[in-house]
């Protein structure tokens, strides 16, 4: 078996339980570790073996772990082009020994032909039936990995209720292949309690600091959704741009991620938003009057979103605005991963004694920045009585909610 060994790896392949568990921080080489070891032992196989790598959706999966595996393939010089099947995406060994991937969000699959490994990777994110299902059709073990941002039911029905499961926590510490930067980066976070906590220590977090709650995944916008705005949050070098597109349907908001990278220049963002299907007003960040400027003279309709409080005299426009989103219905498709991934991390600041501030952290905002300014150019003032749900709700630009 070949592989780049740390103390993270070493930790992986001596859990012998049926269930694995790898809890843990960020850079902790969790994902990583064990993909090393499951190509490692497909490649050392005596009888062809299938192993089965799920995560919650395609684009997760895609992005995520598949991604990571052709790098770990490429990267030791073992991945072989004709070996990679791309349209069922399985990889086959010289052993005979395959790795598939597939998605949770298929019951085909999870509901489908029995394997001899399982890796589910972010096990938090899928439904615990849908790990009943493939665990019950696994021969010989199942890794789960996860960052323990919130308890899920892997701590309630499975570890309280099993005597065949090894759990261990994995921290930035256990990879001593991460670069000294990153471990700098990581390290200057811990005055932040419970960012320290779940990302630098890997232990299970409170979800209290979670500001936005109960929105929905969904498969893709429905047919008779209507586009009614972009929200736009600027960045370049080391913050991400985020383009959001806010659709109305059926008395709720659903969110289409569009863009989110840097390096993006406005002419690039321009080109970006007039690439799109269906055009809508954009409300960006005006804290950035000039980019405005320069996207509106390539023909995009944009304005930047004026940061006042509406109707509310005793909050900031922030606070405020957080407020009027999460008092909506909202649902996010599967492929806007930095949507999902900033919504499950976005998180009230603290200070150094770990108590709540009334203002969000600057990590994982920046689409829901994006977010908020679409929506503050569509709602109502909040004290407005006269809001029926069941119907759209039309633009509101008083009191200079959108600065033009």
């Amino acid at each position: 078996m070949i592989y780049a060994e740390t103390t993270a790896t070493r930790k992986i392949t001596k859990l012998k339980s049926r269930i694995r568990a790898v809890q843990g921080g960020t850079s902790a080489s969790k994902t990583v570790s064990i993909l090393l070891y499951l190509i490692a032992l497909a490649q050392s196989d005596k009888e062809p073996t299938l192993t089965s790598i799920v995560s919650e959706s395609f684009p997760h999966l895609k992005r995520g772990v598949m991604r990571d595996f052709l790098q770990i393939m490429q990267g030791h010089k073992y991945y072989h082009d004709n070996d990679w099947n791309r349209t069922d995406y399985i990889y086959t060994f010289e052993t005979g020994s395959k790795i598939e991937f597939f998605s949770a969000d298929q019951p085909d699959k999870v509901r489908g032909p029995r394997r001899d490994r399982l890796f589910i990777n972010e096990a938090n994110n899928i439904k615990f039936d849908a790990f009943e299902q493939l665990e019950v059709r696994t021969k010989d073990f199942v890794y789960l990995d996860w960052n323990p941002t919130y308890e899920f039911w892997f701590y309630q029905s499975v570890l309280e209720h099993r005597k065949d499961v090894d759990h261990i926590t994995l921290t930035y510490l256990d990879n001593e292949a991460l670069d000294k930067n990153i471990v700098a980066s990581i390290e200057s976070r811990q005055n932040r309690k419970n960012w320290w906590k779940v990302y630098g220590l890997g232990e299970l977090g409170e979800i209290e600091g979670k500001i936005f709650k109960n929105w929905d995944i969904i498969d893709e916008i429905p047919r008779h959704a209507k586009l009614e705005r972009y929200g736009l949050d600027f960045g370049y070098t080391n913050d991400p741009t985020c383009i959001v597109a806010v659709y109305y349907y059926d008395g709720g908001y659903i969110l289409e991620e569009i863009a989110h990278r840097t390096g993006m220049k406005n002419k690039v963002i321009a080109e970006t938003i007039l690439d799109q299907e269906q055009t809508a007003l954009v409300v960006a960040d005006s804290a950035e009057p000039k980019s405005i400027d320069e996207i509106r003279e390539h023909g995009v309709d944009i304005v930047g979103v004026a940061k006042t409080r509406g109707g509310s005299k005793d909050k900031s426009f922030v606070k405020w605005s957080i407020d009027l989103v999460q008092e909506q219905s909202i649902s996010m498709t599967k492929r806007s991963l930095n949507i999902i991934k900033s919504y499950r991390n976005y998180l009230w600041d603290t200070d150094k004694d770990g108590n709540t501030l009334n203002a969000p952290n600057h990590e994982f905002s920046d689409a829901m920045d994006a977010v908020r300014y679409a929506m503050v150019s569509l709602l109502k003032k909040p004290d407005i009585t006269d809001y029926k749900q069941s119907e759209p709700v039309l633009p509101y630009y008083g009191d200079t909610d959108v600065m033009f």
